[in-house]
């Protein structure tokens, strides 16, 4: 889960960016916060991985709040205001949104900082902690442990979602954004809003669809952007 922080004086602002963050599976809101005093409070009791930050606040300006932090989280601007985005950049942001904007230039922007999240590894691989290779599904009364590396896509069906694997397939009462938490690793990628690929199985990316075997999977407009991201580090 990527957990993230809202920084903004306008109510109106935190619904926007707030309603947009929950179309996507693996985001967690840790705090609403609506100066930059706020936030340092909040960033000294929770660990937070992205931050959306308007610049014109009160009390403490938003470029001068990000000059205060030792080890910044990575930080989408949110702002009304062009003039500062050569500030922004220069401050290492990871991406300059003017308001008002839409939905496909705010994903456009958060796939940017998962892209900077997965070149950079976590604390627990540096110390060599081993990876999760398998996870439990609850499926016909019991629980099923699922290795990941035999997972070829999930597919969402209403309420539930189908787990298709080598060998089989398994269907769980579960939506897919709780799988998309549970696999969210280097090895898959959402590319559409019913459907989750494990990369390894990828046979081929042709036009708008992914083929895996037999299987042919749509890519949505508001995942291109993941499968773009994909192409560019093979």
């Amino acid at each position: 889960m990527t957990n993230y922080l809202i920084i903004d004086d306008e109510h109106m602002a935190h619904e926007i960016i707030k309603g947009y963050c929950d179309l996507l599976p693996h985001m967690n809101l840790v705090r609403h916060c609506y100066d930059a005093i706020e936030a340092l409070d909040c960033l000294r009791e929770h660990q937070v991985d992205l931050i959306f930050l308007d610049l014109n606040m009160p009390k403490l300006k938003g470029f001068d709040f990000l000059k205060t932090l030792k080890n910044s989280p990575k930080v989408i601007v949110t702002t009304a205001y062009k003039e500062h985005a050569l500030e922004g950049y220069e401050l290492e942001i990871v991406d300059y949104l003017l308001k008002p904007f839409g939905f496909e230039r705010f994903l456009k922007a958060v796939n940017k900082a998962m892209q900077l999240f997965e070149e950079v590894p976590s604390q627990k691989e540096e110390k060599g902690t081993p990876r999760t290779d398998s996870i439990f599904v609850y499926s016909d009364k019991k629980h099923i442990q699922v290795v990941l590396a035999n997972i070829l896509f999930v597919e969402a069906a209403g309420n539930y979602a189908k787990i298709v694997l080598k060998d089989r397939n398994i269907l769980i009462r579960e939506k897919i954004s709780r799988m998309a938490a549970k696999l969210f690793s280097n090895d898959f990628v959402q590319v559409h809003k019913s459907y989750i690929v494990s990369k390894a199985m990828i046979d081929s990316i042709e036009g708008n669809r992914i083929l895996i075997g037999d299987d042919i999977i749509p890519i949505g407009k508001s995942y291109k952007s993941n499968v773009e991201a994909l192409l560019k580090r093979s």
